[in-house]
């Protein structure tokens, strides 16, 4: 988050367009992993901005190493992430629209780590029990991803 970092520096608050990917960690239950975000207290997907030179699928897998200590073996794409439904604002007035690739991964290894500085708790859920407080981003994707699940 090194450029996020300095790059509001440069700008303050004002919004950015930033670039990321996200994943859907799906376990053999097709329960969907989340966290609960230190940031703003709601429940999300691992996902984050993009550093320097770094692909779509670098990204996603770097997040979801950094917050779940998990290693993604195959990312299947889901959908991008665009436009004015990714408008975010912070609680410390930053303000940005997410521009990004949301990927889904059954295939992943390791032990569940939540990263302290980002994350507060995790737990695999349901889709149709997922956690009150959901990161207002995330809405409509968790509707596409009952669509997704329920086609299959």
């Amino acid at each position: 988050m090194g450029y996020i970092l300095d790059l509001r520096k440069e700008v303050g608050s004002r919004p950015l367009i930033m670039a990321g990917a996200g994943v859907i960690l799906v376990n053999g239950k097709n329960e969907i992993l989340l966290q609960k975000r230190s940031d703003n207290g709601c429940w999300d997907y691992p996902a984050g901005s993009m550093e320097l030179g770094e692909s779509f699928e670098e990204c996603a897998r770097r997040e979801v190493l950094e917050e779940t200590g998990l290693v993604c073996g195959k990312l299947e794409y889901f959908m991008t992430l665009s436009g004015k439904e990714s408008f975010y604002e912070y609680p410390n007035g930053d303000q940005t629209y997410a521009a990004g690739i949301i990927y889904i991964c059954r295939d992943f290894t390791g032990e569940l780590k939540p990263q302290d500085e980002e994350v507060i708790t995790q737990g695999f859920f349901p889709l149709d029990a997922l956690p009150a407080e959901n990161d207002p981003r995330g809405l409509g994707i968790f509707d596409r991803l009952r669509e997704f699940f329920g086609s299959r």
